[in-house]
């Protein structure tokens, strides 16, 4: 006996409870201690169900029967895998990512960075938001944006994460798996500009940062955002006026200009440029600088009809306003609402209208003035256009080509831009002068050609689709409907001003939407090969409610 046992008590109450009397043998089998609830010989009780082994919440349960299974609910082959090939551009990638649910999206391959354990995800998150901030503030699209941040999160392996993007605040948040706490980062885009030199650097280096192949570190990535920040415009201020200049004068031309019309109209656009940057070097809001920039042109074509001289004052105002009209601003603004980002949308469109209201005070002063003063300025002039078509397309091209600088395009992307922009006056001309085609729908039809074709270039360049559409569709922007339209309210003609106002508008919806249709067309038809087929989904119809 061990002194285990020999502490062990050896009262009564450690023996059995159904003790053999003294003199009763018990056989071997039945020397063993029992309890007083072990069942009777003989009796064979049901034995409980082995236990399920261990494994995770979210395996196949035991009882799971796959003929049983409803077919409402994920099949039992799982959902498709979607394949997203390497030769497409970013844009395509994080686009069809990012209509997808998060638990749907491939994940991301691990690339070996030049940092062992990986970079902080604070850092990820601030370069991301640096990213988008340039993209934002350069005039892209709000779901681009989205794209360009999920391309930068997902290549440092941050597959986990939500961009989000308003007209002047960026967040994004990610979280490392359900039970961890995700981090957030947000930063506020205050200033805007318009440099697409630069906004193609930035494309270059998300586009450099999603190849698996470049192994672009954290720290090189910082500096090559450094560097973009820093670069100077590539054209100096004295060519940004001179094209503002050659720009009026060739929309002068459009609407049946001379050449005197086309010097007068290059005179007032310049001086008006020259005012509007003294403003903006006081501070003043853009509300102001348009307003003032606006007065110009219509006060040297006020000025024309006062001294008699024979030529289409009309043509030198319409010049004056197609150098102001912010085309740029509204394409983008009707872009975010076709692609759902209504808040960022309203608030683009209200800058827009903000912008147009300051253009239409500026000119209405000076009609006002020179209505009063004796001029005489009649509205039917818009009727008599003349119909001139090498002229107009050899104006068309060099409003294009003008527009271009003034948007600080790359020079290798001007010529393309400027053959797009002749490309859609052809068209829009042959609808309307020769087809005799409603305005509205030339317009929209030319527009559409220009985004189809805007966005085959970007795609062909892996680059922004902004620097080959944005600067072509300025022979279509609706200069003359909009003089019209403020030269009839300032002679007290308001329901016709109205109607002129209203059809510039329609214009203006019709060169929007078609530049954002042609872009989609050309992705409708460019499928992702390897992928599902609503590799590229969107939201769904609401049916009313």
């Amino acid at each position: 006996m061990t002194d285990a046992e020999d502490r062990k008590p050896q009262s009564d109450e450690a023996r059995m409870a159904f003790a053999p009397p003294a003199g009763v043998e018990v056989g071997d089998s039945e020397s063993e201690t029992t309890s007083e609830f072990a069942l009777p010989r003989g009796l064979d009780a049901p034995q409980p169900p082995s236990p399920e082994p261990e494994g995770s919440a979210f395996s196949t349960p035991s009882v799971y029967s796959p003929e049983d299974a409803l077919t409402a609910f994920t099949p039992p082959t799982g959902i498709p895998l979607v394949s997203l090939t390497k030769d497409l551009p970013w844009q395509d990638r994080m686009r069809t990512m990012l209509r997808m649910p998060v638990t749907e999206r491939p994940a991301p391959e691990r690339m070996p960075k030049a940092e062992e354990e990986g970079p902080a995800v604070p850092r990820v998150l601030d370069l991301t938001l640096r990213i988008g901030e340039l993209l934002l503030a350069g005039g892209e699209g709000a779901e681009d944006v989205e794209a360009a941040m999920f391309a930068v999160c997902r290549s440092y392996g941050l597959d986990r994460c939500e961009p989000n993007v308003t007209f002047t605040l960026l967040s994004i948040t990610y979280q490392p798996s359900l039970v961890d706490d995700p981090v957030s980062a947000a930063r506020t885009v205050r200033r805007r500009g318009t440099d697409y030199t630069r906004l193609a650097a930035v494309f270059r280096l998300v586009d450099d940062l999603s190849d698996p192949e470049s192994h672009l570190s954290l720290e090189e990535a910082y500096r090559r955002l450094a560097e973009i920040r820093r670069n100077r415009h590539p054209y100096p201020t004295w060519v940004l006026t001179g094209a503002s200049g050659l720009l009026a004068g060739a929309a002068s031309v459009l609407v049946g200009g001379d050449v005197i019309v086309f010097i007068a109209a290059m005179l007032g656009a310049m001086l008006g440029d020259r005012l509007a940057w003294l403003c903006a070097g006081r501070g003043l809001p853009e509300f102001y600088q348009f307003t003032v920039a606006a007065m110009p042109p219509a006060a040297i074509g006020v000025a024309l009809t006062l001294a008699h001289v024979d030529v289409k004052a009309s043509a030198v105002i319409t010049g004056g306003l197609f150098a102001l009209l912010p085309g740029r601003a509204l394409v983008a603004a009707v872009q975010d609402g076709l692609t759902g980002f209504y808040i960022t949308a309203s608030a683009r469109l209200l800058e827009v209208m903000y912008f147009f209201v300051g253009i239409v005070v500026g000119v209405l002063v000076i009609l006002y003035f020179g209505v009063n003063l004796g001029a005489k300025l009649t509205p039917d002039e818009a009727l008599h256009a003349s119909e001139r078509p090498y002229w107009q397309i050899a104006a068309s091209m060099l409003l294009s080509l003008t527009f271009a600088v003034l948007l600080q395009q790359e020079r290798s992307t001007v010529l393309a831009v400027t053959l797009n922009g002749g490309v859609a006056w052809v068209v829009y001309g042959a609808m309307h002068y020769v087809g005799e085609f409603s305005p509205v729908a030339s317009t929209a039809v030319a527009a559409g050609l220009v985004g189809l074709f805007g966005q085959l270039m970007a795609r062909y360049r892996f680059a922004s689709a902004l620097p080959y559409t944005t600067a072509a569709i300025g022979p279509l922007l609706p200069g003359s409907a909009t003089y019209f339209g403020l030269l009839s309210i300032a002679q007290n003609e308001v329901d016709a001003g109205l109607v002129s106002l209203a059809t510039a508008a329609s214009l203006a919806m019709a060169i929007a939407i078609g530049v954002n249709l042609g872009s989609e067309i050309s992705r409708l038809f460019l499928r992702i090969p390897g992928g599902s087929d609503a590799g590229r989904k969107a939201a769904k119809r609401t049916r009313g409610f």
